[in-house]
């Protein structure tokens, strides 16, 4: 299948800067079109075809809203210098531009192409008003006379009748019309209402008209008396990110004031009807103070993150994959009537858990509710980056404020896209006598751990759970994420410093065991590439393996450029940015990049040196982009128990192996898809999870 850029056929030249590192948001681009590959894939389930076309479309516009904006914010900044990869801000935009063009004809002869095949096929249509017979028209008259009509304002510009604010991501109709009596023309915009109503009106079980279709029906009746000589769908993307001052003397206020201001964000994308009449549009283009580079033109229905309520359709399972039950095996698992221990469990040794295979709410969540209900328990910390407005552990956390154990929880207030759901959080740990603390001035904290200090004989045990995803039980049934659970007491010890700098005011000048950014992970990172070096230069059996969702650092991209010179066998398994070039001579031969996207997201960060019969693995929550490294507070901690070792260096190998849902990236950039083989890392992982559930054989076999 076509990649983004196909003119991209010969690797780059040695004095082409592009030679070492790819541009990251071309990179990204490269990801997305992954998605959209799986969305074209005949071979997968119809529903789960609509669910990657929904997917690439959110994905899309966030890209829109943050990073494409960043990248306009340099343009107008006046930035015209080039990069590390030879780009500069203008020419991303306008790469960006033609590869967003490019992939959003693919993606809306995807769309077309499986209204018109296979839902067609199973009954499910998708159709306009024009396409409608008369008893359906019927029935979609009386909706919107009951149901969309009171939901509606239009809006007329005009003398005194300025261009209304279009909010960011809202679809609307733009509406050209003429008074006949005075003959004077004029614009109208109408928002179609898809946040309180659904986007595709369901008449007759499964036949679906789109919203805005249904009221463009009845502009006449919005503007009666008028004359309605052309009406097209438009859509707005604007910049969402934000920068709170450090100096703030409140930041849960000062994020909720950023927050209003948000989304009156400077317009970085419009897309449009390619049926828009052009004078029509270039009104359009003209008000949002637009450059043409700026402009989408879009064949068939706008923003297809819709298709998730076709995908929800009761009924159809046979159109969707198997959904998967994550298993609780030992020592989450008990008979019935029986209560699991974990904090036994955990002295027993450590203990490792691989969502979405192993359940989120019998390991971590039950970790945190025992916690909770345990006497003996004198405090719990958690970090709460991202979760769920229906977590058990926040209200956990209450719980155990209440019943007055020492209860803090960290509070990420700057967690892009989930700031108000954590603004709602902190309140309601506050009001319990939780202590709620929001960081380090100029950090995020996006380190992912639970400490428990639990009283044991005269004095205190420490109980860490180590995460490579978020706290967040929806999303871990569909993110693939590693957690460890440990009572080594150098690990536990460097979790109790960390959240001590985080509550309170410290600079530890190190740490036992754990990887921390931002002062020490790079560095940790980088020695651990060099020693593997200098044990391959001795003649040692070496190889470096890492997963993570994006590799953009230079310095990283560099000492494994050197580990490849020296002729160390590196494999590197990105889910989605890599700025990293592979398999180029005299720099990357060594390297291999393979990409999985598939049902699962891959989400964990694992990062293992070999070096003879020595393995250092380390799980934690750090990519390995400089956002990472020098602007948060991350944490990576090592495996150390051999059994668990093993099972990470599996999943590592069934990665690598999948020939069904990845990608290796090319000597030129592009990325080439395997394809007609046997193996998924999700099936089998999903198959191993049950064979383990069945013997109980979650806990390592092996002490350190």
């Amino acid at each position: 299948m076509a990649t983004v850029d196909s003119t991209r056929t010969e690797a780059p030249q040695a004095d082409d800067p592009s030679r070492r590192y790819t541009n990251r948001e071309l990179s990204w681009l490269d990801f997305n079109d992954r998605v959209l590959q799986l969305a074209e894939d005949p071979a997968m389930p119809l529903f789960e075809r609509l669910k990657f076309l929904a997917i690439y479309a959110s994905n899309l516009d966030e890209f829109f809203m943050v990073r494409v904006a960043g990248v306009h914010d340099q343009v107008d900044a006046g930035i015209e210098t080039a990069g590390a990869d030879g780009h500069t801000p203008t020419e991303v935009i306008d790469e960006i531009a033609a590869g967003v063009h490019e992939l959003g004809k693919r993606h809306s002869e995807a769309f077309q192409d499986l209204r018109k095949g296979g839902l067609e096929e199973n009954g499910i249509r998708i159709i306009s008003c024009t396409d409608c017979d008369a008893n359906v028209l019927e029935e979609l008259d009386r909706i919107f006379e009951e149901q969309i009509y009171p939901v509606l304002t239009p809006l007329g510009v005009g003398p005194g009748r300025p261009f209304p604010y279009i909010s960011n991501l809202s679809l609307s109709l733009a509406v050209w019309l003429r008074d006949p009596v005075t003959e004077i023309e004029g614009f109208a915009r109408v928002k179609v209402p898809k946040e309180v109503l659904p986007r595709f009106v369901r008449v007759h079980d499964d036949t679906f008209v789109p919203l805005e279709d249904v009221i463009a029906r009845h502009l006449d009746e919005l503007f009666p008396g008028m004359e309605v000589l052309r009406h097209d769908v438009f859509r707005v993307s604007r910049d969402a990110d934000f920068t709170i001052s450090d100096e703030a003397d409140d930041l849960l206020k000062a994020v909720e004031d950023e927050l209003r201001r948000r989304r009156f964000g400077e317009v970085v994308r419009l897309e449009v009807a390619d049926t828009m009449e052009p004078a029509l549009r270039a009104r359009l283009v003209e008000w949002l103070e637009l450059e043409e580079r700026q402009v989408y033109d879009v064949q068939g229905p706008l923003d297809l993150t819709d298709l998730w309520q076709i995908y929800g359709l009761d009924r159809h399972s046979d159109l969707r994959e198997r959904p998967w039950t994550p298993v609780a095996a030992s020592p989450f698992h008990a008979d019935e009537g029986e209560k699991v221990d974990i904090f036994a469990a955990m002295r027993q040794g450590d203990i490792l858990v691989h969502h979405p295979y192993d359940s989120f709410t019998a390991s971590v969540e039950r970790f945190i509710q025992q916690a909770t209900e345990d006497p003996d328990v004198l405090a719990i910390k958690l970090t709460v980056y991202r979760t769920s407005d229906d977590s058990s552990l926040v209200p956990a956390l209450i719980k155990a404020a209440e019943r007055g154990k020492q209860a803090v929880c960290l509070v990420e207030l700057k967690a892009r896209f989930d700031e108000r759901r954590n603004i709602t959080w902190a309140r309601a740990l506050e009001e319990a006598g939780a202590h709620v603390v929001h960081g380090l001035p100029g950090l995020k904290t996006h380190m992912k751990a639970g400490l428990v200090v639990r009283r044991e004989g005269k004095g205190v045990q420490h109980y860490v759970h180590v995460g490579t995803g978020n706290y967040h039980a929806k999303t871990a049934r569909l993110y693939e994420d590693f957690g460890l659970f440990t009572t080594d007491p150098a690990i536990t010890a460097d979790v109790a410093d960390l959240f001590n700098t985080l509550t309170g005011y410290s600079r530890p000048q190190s740490f036992r065991k754990g990887l921390v950014a931002p002062e020490y992970l790079r560095k940790g990172i980088i020695d651990e590439i060099e020693k593997t070096v200098e044990a391959h230069e001795k003649g040692e059996d070496t190889r470096i393996r890492i997963k993570v969702n994006a590799l953009v650092d230079e310095r990283c991209i560099d000492a494994l450029y050197d580990a490849s010179r020296a002729g160390v066998p590196i494999e590197i398994n990105p889910r989605g940015i890599c700025c990293l070039r592979a398999g180029i001579e005299g720099q990357s031969e060594n390297i291999r990049v393979v990409s999985v996207v598939g049902g699962f997201l891959e989400h964990s960060r694992i990062y293992s040196f070999q070096r003879g019969e020595e393995r250092h693995i380390y799980i934690g929550s750090a990519d390995l982009m400089p956002r990472n490294l020098d602007d948060r507070v991350e944490l990576l901690v090592p495996v150390e128990y051999e059994g668990l070792r093993e099972e990470l260096e599996d999943t590592l190998e069934r990665c690598f192996a999948d020939d069904t849902f990845s990608w290796d990236m090319q000597p030129d950039g592009s990325w080439e898809r395997n394809t007609g083989g046997t193996r998924s890392v999700h099936a089998e992982l999903m198959e191993r999870a049950l064979e383990r559930a069945a013997h109980s054989e979650l806990r390592p076999s092996e002490s350190l």
